[in-house]
């Protein structure tokens, strides 16, 4: 199964990019990135349609779609863990994580997740939500495969 993260805007070098890069590349096969963004000063609602729409473009076709989103499902990664270890035993090629702009995601784009979930109801830099991203699915490989790295 081939692990997607798409998300609006682009990762600058940092602490933060760096940290994503760690995880990320721990992944087997490794989470690949798809950076969208849209530069016109268009107003609230017709930016959140137009950054919809670039990460809906970003998606490979017939891929499982998890939306990042504060109305989502908060869970724990031993849930996480199963629900992504579901998808990859029912034979999901794609699984897509979809981080949204500023203004979050357009209908469509909720409409269109197989999971809206939330890492709770804090705002998070969307940047670390990036990192985040990437250490759930390290460690829901971690707890799949057995290794010490999840402890109670």
């Amino acid at each position: 199964m081939q692990l997607w993260l798409a998300a609006v805007g682009r990762a600058k070098p940092g602490p933060e990019r760096d940290l994503y890069r760690q995880y990320a590349g721990r992944l087997q096969p490794p989470l690949q990135l798809r950076e969208v963004e849209e530069k016109r000063p268009l107003p609230v609602p017709e930016r959140k349609e137009r950054e919809s729409d670039l990460l809906l473009s970003a998606v490979p076709a017939g891929a499982t779609l998890v939306v990042l989103d504060e109305r989502g499902r908060a869970m724990g990664s031993e849930p996480f863990a199963e629900r992504v270890g579901r998808w990859r035993d029912d034979g999901v090629g794609d699984l897509v994580f979809l981080i949204g702009g500023a203004d979050g995601h357009a209908d469509t784009v909720r409409a269109r997740a197989d999971l809206l979930l939330s890492f709770g109801p804090m705002t998070w830099p969307h940047m670390l939500v990036r990192v985040l991203v990437a250490e759930q699915l390290w460690r829901a490989q971690a707890i799949l495969a057995g290794h010490p790295y999840h402890r109670r």
